[in-house]
């Protein structure tokens, strides 16, 4: 059934990707957002902040569906804005919803709400317990959502995994140009730590089909088919044939290092970096297939094959670009001090 749906963050990585897939899907699409959408987005612009409650009353007006998907990111580094936008803004938007009759809400929030489990898999059921600023505004705006289902609103939340897909940059911009011109990489620690991803693509599917679902209900969205961190990058090392290799890096010092790095601006690292990398995360997702016949379609090893060649194939056009009006996601994170820990890794022995 084709409906009107609202993308908040709509001209985002994730959000553009999303309201691609609506529009294919034979849906109208509106996108709240402070940049506009690409020019062949084919999709009704609404340019706002969602802090701003004239704006989103705006957006929201004549609107079946809405997907939020608007989110100050770890490494924007400001937690006053990670506050308002992400917990203070999901407030408002959801209020706008209630008021003008929305009929069903996806919430997008994040595996960080659980910091580092105690067990895995991670089930819907297992009580968030987040570790740093962007996982506990992402909790709260959690619980804004719950507060509004108890006021009679349809909101279904979807956790993802970290994020990976065609044209996802960010801190992976950089493992990325590390591996196609032949650096080493590291881990930390052993590498042995089982980690988890999930596709844009099916993301936005996941999505998709919680919006077609009445009622609320919380997913948690990730891969079926993955294996230990030294694996995923020995394997896209492998794939890129650049003779890249995965090293070791002694787990609590290097955590140490990121921190003080990031803490003098030094690399563009946040504290869920440092938190998680040596540690176990992944989500069952066996509910998400029973609920809504979703069944994700990449394994860790086939998104991370394509982010790389689509990484490849672009490269040349980014390094002439400096948009700071695109996303923390759509462009390659600043190396800062790395670029000379990547220097330095071609000169290590084998």
């Amino acid at each position: 059934m084709s409906t009107t749906a609202l993308v908040t963050g709509g001209s985002g990585y994730f959000g553009a990707l999303l309201a691609t897939q609506l529009r294919n899907s034979g849906h109208t699409v509106r996108v709240l957002d402070l940049n506009a959408p690409a020019p062949d987005a084919d999709v009704e612009f609404v340019r706002g902040d969602i802090r701003d409650a004239a704006v989103v009353r705006a957006a929201v007006e004549g609107v079946d569906v809405v997907y939020n998907n608007v989110a100050q990111v770890p490494l924007a580094k400001d937690e006053q804005l990670l506050r308002s936008v992400n917990v203070d803004g999901t407030r408002l938007l959801l209020s706008a919803c209630l008021d003008s009759g929305v009929s069903k809400v996806v919430h997008t929030s994040s595996s960080a709400v659980f910091g580092i489990p105690a067990s895995n898999p991670v089930m819907p059921s297992t009580v968030p317990s987040p570790l740093e600023a962007y996982g506990h505004a992402k909790l709260a705006a959690e619980w804004a959502c719950l507060e509004a289902t108890s006021h009679g609103l349809d909101v279904t939340i979807v956790r993802p995994r970290t994020i990976l897909g065609h044209g996802r940059l960010g801190i992976f911009g950089i493992l990325f140009d590390w591996i196609a011109d032949g650096a080493d990489v590291f881990v930390l620690g052993d590498g042995s730590n089982r980690y988890q991803f999930v596709h844009a693509d099916d993301l936005a599917d996941i999505c998709i089909r919680a919006g077609a679902s009445s009622g609320p209900m919380i997913f948690n969205a990730g891969t079926d088919r993955f294996s230990t961190m030294r694996e995923t990058l020995e394997h896209v090392c492998a794939h890129a044939g650049t003779h890249s290799r995965v090293r070791s890096l002694p787990a609590r010092p290097a955590s140490m290092a990121m921190r003080v790095a990031a803490g003098l601006g030094l690399a563009p690292f946040a504290p869920y970096h440092w938190i998680m990398y040596s540690k176990s995360m992944w989500f069952d997702t066996a509910h998400a297939t029973l609920a809504l016949d979703w069944t994700p379609r990449y394994s860790n090893d086939e998104m991370f094959a394509q982010s790389y060649d689509w990484f490849v194939q672009h490269r040349s056009s980014m390094a002439a670009q400096d948009d700071h009006t695109q996303s923390h996601h759509r462009r390659p994170a600043k190396q800062g001090a790395l670029s000379l820990l990547k220097h330095a890794t071609k000169l290590l022995p084998g």
